[in-house]
Formats: structure tokens, sequence, C-alpha cells
């Protein structure tokens, strides 16, 4: 049976997205089943806290490089309040929608299957990219320790993409369990470098750095004004991927209560740990010293038993975020798949009900891309991922008030579109500072966006699948529209 989507004609433009979907049999659905019930609110954040904890640990610290200490922390600031702005507003829409596909979900009811697909893809480039990223970094930590004589990194990123997906593969529910744990260990190496590193923090350190002759430098901003601007997408990278915490929505309990409490309480923490890293990292080490380094916490505690101990853990971090990314991008791109928006082989679910394909294909091109070895370019590809989801994510929150005031939203955001207009502005600005950093990567991932939403327009809006959960939570709301 075939339906046009009743969110094929924009009432706003008039303009006509002709979409097609038909209803499956109850096989279809039966082959595509999350476990349910498997994490609470505490179970939620600590996979909020894992999603980022690697970004405590490396990758921020290239922002060093580009703005300098000074410009950095007003990024950071800038960037925090926007994150903050983001979560609140995204703990409004997962109380109201909770379904696997988070932001996506979050769209398609908003701006329908265009803008559902389109902030489906943002995501999905994130998520592919960010662990490839990450796999890099896990490289340079393992080879700062000497372990087994390794030298080059490219099997080390073979093998924690290969164990990693296996244990997703065993079930959500174990896999969660494994991934607290692990960010737990996380969280107390950054105690213990905490505690190293404020003996050895000096305030000049903060500002080493010498300043260049752009406009506006000085100690503070040794590269200027444009400095801050160029500091984003590292900024970014404290926070990025708790946006994920929304996908876990089918495999909680009470989702429309532990989402909104299991995202806001992971960003309380890592408000907390961002500030602590970028402070203590910088002013024990030195600015300069730590601004390429594969391993700041380690470089900046030299040599001895706290940085020893704090490599070993820092390992536990980066294994945590890239553990957990895996998990959000199987579920984004099964969320994709069983609604007929990509391949539908992709979102079948083995007797463990995990997402086969949708663990395995993302896994294999994370692997491909973290074979260049360019850590900072991968990090720079995902926040533009990243950003351009927020901005539509933002969208449909403003959209969503706009047009369905009477949604409703067990939990409503603080100040509510203010606030995430507020979120809207900054991502818009951060999507162009993945420009000013590397224009480059930034364009092949504008040209993988583009190439997401040729196949969309071509074939598979054609192909939705009407009795997949978020497609009938649209048609939902198109029937509550027409009785009012």
């Amino acid at each position: 049976m075939s339906v046009v989507d009743p969110q094929s004609s924009h009432p706003k433009t008039g303009s006509h997205e002709s979409t097609q979907s038909h209803v499956e049999g109850g096989d279809y659905l039966a082959k595509r089943t999350l476990k349910k019930g498997t994490a609470g609110w505490v179970l939620l954040a600590g996979l909020g806290v894992s999603y980022v904890i690697s970004g405590d640990y490396s990758g921020w610290n290239l922002g060093l490089a580009e703005g300098g200490f000074g410009g950095l922390l007003i990024a950071a600031i800038i960037i925090a309040g926007m994150y903050l702005a983001m979560v609140l507003g995204m703990a409004e829409m997962s109380s109201a929608l909770p379904a696997a596909g988070g932001g996506y979900t979050f769209a398609r009811r908003a701006m329908g299957p265009w803008g559902g697909f389109a902030t489906g893809a943002a995501i999905l480039i994130e998520y592919a990219i960010a662990p490839a990223a990450i796999a890099t970094f896990i490289g340079a930590y393992v080879e700062s320790l000497g372990l087994f004589g390794i030298t080059d990194g490219w099997w080390v990123y073979l093998v924690v993409y290969a164990v990693f997906i296996g244990i997703h593969l065993s079930g959500a529910g174990e896999a969660l369990k494994i991934m607290f744990v692990i960010t737990g260990i996380a969280l107390v190496g950054l105690v213990v470098f905490a505690i190293a590193a404020i003996g050895q923090f000096d305030a000049s350190n903060l500002t080493d750095i010498a300043p260049t002759d752009a406009a506006g430098a000085s100690g503070f901003l040794p590269f200027g004004y444009l400095g801050i601007w160029a500091a984003v997408p590292f900024a970014i990278w404290f926070f990025l991927a708790i946006e994920g915490v929304p996908l876990a929505a089918e495999e909680a309990k009470d989702p429309t209560k532990n989402v909104p409490r299991g995202i806001i309480a992971a960003m309380g923490v890592l408000l907390v740990t961002g500030a602590v890293v970028l402070f203590l990292v910088t002013g024990a080490g030195g600015a300069d010293s730590v601004k390429e380094s594969g391993n700041p916490l380690v470089e900046a505690l030299g040599d001895g038993t706290a940085s020893k101990i704090v490599n070993y853990i820092g390992l536990a971090g980066l294994v945590a975020s890239f553990f957990s990314i895996m998990y959000a991008y199987s579920r984004q791109l099964f969320a994709l798949s069983r609604a007929g928006y990509l391949p539908k082989t992709l979102s079948i679910t083995n007797s463990r009900k995990a997402p086969t394909l949708a663990l395995i294909v993302p896994g294999v091109i994370g692997f491909l891309l973290s074979l260049t070895g360019q850590g900072g370019m991968l990090l720079n590809m995902a926040v533009f991922g990243a950003a351009l989801s927020y901005v539509l994510m933002m969208v449909s929150h403003i959209v969503l008030r706009r047009n369905e005031p009477n949604m409703e939203r067990p939990y409503r955001t603080p100040g509510g579109v203010v606030t995430t207009g507020f979120a809207l502005v900054i991502a818009a600005l951060a999507v162009v500072a993945t420009f000013v950093v590397d224009s480059t990567a930034a364009l092949w991932c504008l040209a993988v966006f583009v190439a997401f939403m040729a196949y969309f327009g071509i074939y598979s809006r054609h192909h939705l699948v009407a009795n997949s959960p978020d497609e009938e939570f649209a048609a939902l709301a198109e029937a509550e529209a027409e009785l009012e």
C-alpha cells in the first residue's frame, strides 16, 4: 500500500516535497527491535559523560595552537553556553518524542522528511568520523606508553574497532554497563591528574605562546581576535556527542523522565571536567608545550608515577568515548534505515537485539579514515557534522514550540525559544568556524552531506516506511492538527 506522506506539502512555503511511504508487515519491525528498559537516568548520565570524556584527555588542546589560552578560553565559555542551552532544548524534545532517532526524530516531526533526513545525515557524519579521530588519540597514548613496542598505530585502530564492535553486538544492556564502568575509571583518572597538576600549576604557563602580528594579538590572545573563532571547533570537543543521549530512548526505562534527567546531569559533570582540564593542563605544562600533543595530560605532568597512572587511565577515557559513540552511530543509522531513509538491511537486529550492520558499516568507514593518522583534521570534520546538526535541532525546537504549542512536554526548556535561539546562533557560527580551521576537510564533509541529500531526493524519499516509530510520530501530529 502506498500513501502520500502528510508532511509532503509545507504549509508555510507552499512547496511540494513529494514523498511516498508504505506500511511494512509485522515481520519487518520484528526484525528491527531494540531491547527495552535497559537504562535508568544514572546509566544515561554515564552514557552522556562517556560520549564526551575523551575530549578531556586529548584533542581540545589543539585549540591552543589556533587561539592560545585566551582564545580557547573565550571560545570554551561561549561553546559551554551553547551546549547547555542545546541540552535543555533537547531534554524537552526527548521527553515529548522518545525514539531511537534522537535529533532526526525531532527534526522529522518539526520539518518533515527533508529536515529529518538532513539532521540524521549530519549526525551520522559526526558519529562516523569522531571515533576515527579518537582512535588516532588512542594510538598516541599507546605509543607514549611504549606498549608492545608499538610505533605505528594502524593496527591499534583495527583492534579497538574489532573488539568494541564485537562487545556492542552482544547487546545494549551489557554495552551500557561496560561503558559506565570505563567512564568511572576515566573520571578517577581526571581526579588523579588534577591532584598532581595543582602542585605544578604556574599562571605564567597559560600565556607562554609568543604573540603574533594578528589583529588584537597579545599575550592572552597570541593569535588575535580571529584565534577565538578558530578555537571554536576544539572547544566543541569538550562536549561533542552529548546530544547522543536521546538515541537511547527506546532502550531506557521511563524515557520521558529519565532521558532529560540523564542528559542534564551529564552536562553538569562535563562543565566541571572541561574547566579543570583547560586550566590545569595549560597551567602545569605550558600552552606552547601541549598545543600539539596527542596526550596533553601526560605531557603536562612530565615523568613520574602520576604521569604513568594518568597515561594508562587516559586510555580508559579515550576508549569510553570511542565505545559509546559506536553505540550512538549504530542507533542513528538503525533509526534512519528502519524508516527507509537509508538501505533497510542496515537496521536488522541480531538475537541480542543489536543492529548488526549499523555497527559494522560505519566502523569500517571509521577505521579507513583513522588510517590517515590526522586526528586534528578528523576532529574538525566531526565538528562540522555536529554543528550542522545542532543548527537543525534547535530550529526543530523553535518550530515545535510555534506549531505544536499543546504537544505534551513532560519537561519544558527554561527560557523556551530564547534559550534554543541562542544555541542556534552559536551553532551556525561554529559551522563557519570549521572552514576557518581547515576548509578542505570541511568541504569534503559538505560534499558527503550533499551526497546523502541527493540519495534521499532521488531514491529513498519514495520508499519510506509509514509504520516505523518516527514516521508514526509525524502522522500522529498531522492527524491531531486536522482534528484541531
